[in-house]
C-alpha cells in the first residue's frame, strides 16, 4: 500500500515531465548532460486533455486571414494538429488554430518538433510572448523561435511591444528579424558534361510567389572553364568565353513582370550587372526564354536569383527547370524541386529551439545554431505559443490550404543543471 501511495505522489509531482517515450531525442546546446527537462508535452493523450495545460484562442484575428478556434486544435495519434479549414466563422473566410500554455516560463532551452502545413500562405509558429501590463524590468516582448513558411523558410523575430516610433503616418514597433532558406541558393552554375546544340534555352518555375532572376548566361563550350556566377565581370574573367544571351541578335522573352513601369525588366537579364534583376509576375508559371539567331553549342548555363537583405538571401526560387529546344519539344537539362528534397519542412519533422538567458537569445534549427543576438529587453515570464495562420505575404491563398495542418510532435523546456 505504501509503495502505491509513493507512486501516485511521484506521478502528481511530475505530471508535466513525462517520460520521453518517442524515438525523437532532443539535441541540446553543449550536450544533453548539461540540462534537465522541467516541462514537456508529448501529446500522448486524448484530445479533451489538451485543455489541461493549454488555452485556445476562440475568436477572429484582425491581423491575419483566419479566425482561430479550439476545434481546429486536435490531438490524435500522439501529435497535435493545428488545422486550416475553409469555412466562414468570426467574420473571416478561413479558420485555424492558436494555443498557449497555462504555465509561464523564464529562461531555459525551448524546443519544438513539428511539420509545416503543406501549402504556401501559411505561418507555422512556435513562439514566446508576454501577456498583461508592461513589466517592471525589460519590455513587453515577443520571441518568434520560428515563424515557418512552406516549404523551407525559417523566420526568427524579436519584437519590442513597449516602444513605438512613427514611420510616415504609421505607428511602428521595434522588431529584429532574420530569415533562413534551407536547400536553396542564389547562384546556379550548370555545366554540361555532354554539350547540346540548340537555338532556344529557357528556365521555367512554378514558384508560388514572384521572384528575381539576374544575369542569365548561356556560354559556349570553353576549355578554360567558366566564371564565378557572382562576378561583376563574369563574361571577361575567363579567356575564350562567349555569352550567347548578350548577342544583340538574341531575343529574350519572359512570362511577365511584377510592375511594368518598374526597372525590373527583362533587359536586366543580359546587361552585365549582377545587381540588376528581372522580377517575375506574381501568379502563374514564370519563365524566361532566350532564342538565338542560329543554332549554338552550349557548354554552361548560369543564373542568379533572389535578393540579399538582413544578412541572408531572400526570395529564392523553390523549383525550376532549365530546358533546351531540340526542334520538336523541350528537353530537360537540369531540374530542381524543393518539395521533393530533405528541406520540405512539411514532409518531415524538424526541431526549432531557443536558448534564452538574460544575456543572449540563441536560435537553433535541428540542433545547430543559426542565430545569436544580445538580449536587451526579454526578461519576463512568458507562456509558450503554438499557432498556424493563413497569410498573404508568403504565397497565394488558394483552396489547397483546406485541410492542411501544422503537426506538432512535442514541446520541451529545459533548465541548465
Amino acid at each position: 500500500m505504501l509503495k502505491q501511495i509513493c507512486i501516485v505522489a511521484m506521478m502528481a509531482i511530475t505530471a508535466n515531465v513525462s517520460a520521453q517515450s518517442k524515438e525523437a531525442k532532443s539535441i541540446l546546446p553543449g550536450g544533453n548532460d548539461k540540462w534537465t527537462m522541467v516541462w514537456n508535452d508529448e501529446f500522448n493523450y486524448s484530445n479533451k486533455e489538451l485543455d489541461r495545460d493549454w488555452i485556445s484562442q476562440n475568436a477572429p484575428s484582425g491581423h491575419i486571414l483566419c479566425s482561430r478556434w479550439r476545434e481546429n486544435a486536435v490531438v490524435s495519434d500522439g501529435s497535435l494538429k493545428l488545422i486550416n479549414k475553409k469555412e466562414k466563422r468570426g467574420g473571416q473566410e478561413w479558420t485555424s488554430g492558436n494555443i498557449w500554455s497555462r504555465e509561464q516560463f523564464q529562461y531555459g532551452y525551448f524546443e519544438c518538433r513539428y511539420k509545416y502545413a503543406a501549402a504556401p500562405a501559411t505561418n507555422n509558429s512556435f513562439w514566446l510572448m508576454t501577456q498583461g501590463i508592461t513589466p517592471t524590468e525589460g519590455k513587453k516582448f515577443e520571441i518568434d523561435i520560428n515563424e515557418g513558411h512552406y516549404p523551407n523558410e525559417v523566420n526568427t523575430n524579436v519584437h519590442n511591444w513597449s516602444d513605438f516610433f512613427m514611420e510616415g503616418d504609421k505607428k511602428r514597433h521595434y522588431s529584429y528579424s532574420k530569415a533562413f532558406h534551407f536547400g536553396t541558393k542564389p547562384d546556379y552554375n550548370i555545366q554540361l558534361e555532354i554539350p547540346i546544340t540548340t537555338k532556344k534555352i529557357r528556365m521555367i518555375s512554378n514558384n508560388p510567389a514572384h521572384f528575381n532572376v539576374g544575369e542569365l548566361r548561356v556560354y559556349n563550350v570553353n576549355k578554360g572553364g567558366y566564371p564565378d556566377a557572382f562576378s561583376a565581370t563574369a563574361d571577361k574573367d575567363v579567356p575564350g568565353l562567349i555569352n550567347y544571351v548578350r548577342d544583340e541578335k538574341t531575343q529574350i522573352n519572359v512570362s511577365g513582370v511584377l510592375k511594368p513601369e518598374s526597372n525590373f525588366k527583362k533587359e536586366n537579364l543580359a546587361d552585365g550587372k549582377v545587381e540588376s534583376r528581372w522580377t517575375t509576375q506574381k501568379e502563374g508559371e514564370k519563365w524566361v526564354e532566350v532564342e538565338f539567331s542560329e543554332n549554338k553549342t552550349v557548354g554552361c548555363i548560369q543564373f542568379l536569383n533572389g535578393w540579399f537583405g538582413n544578412g541572408t538571401w531572400q526570395g529564392l526560387v523553390s523549383d525550376y527547370k532549365v530546358q533546351y529546344w531540340n526542334g520538336t519539344t523541350w528537353v530537360d537539362i537540369a531540374t530542381f524541386d524543393l518539395k521533393n528534397g530533405a528541406y520540405n519542412f512539411a514532409k518531415d519533422y524538424h526541431t526549432y529551439g531557443l536558448d534564452w538567458t538574460k544575456e543572449e537569445l540563441v536560435f537553433y534549427f535541428d540542433g545547430k545554431e543559426i542565430r545569436r543576438m544580445k538580449n536587451d529587453f526579454c526578461y519576463s515570464p512568458s507562456p509558450i505559443w503554438l499557432s498556424l495562420a493563413i497569410i498573404n505575404w508568403s504565397g497565394k491563398v488558394t483552396d489547397a490550404l483546406d485541410g492542411t495542418a501544422m503537426e506538432v510532435d512535442y514541446v520541451r523546456v529545459f533548465k541548465r543543471k
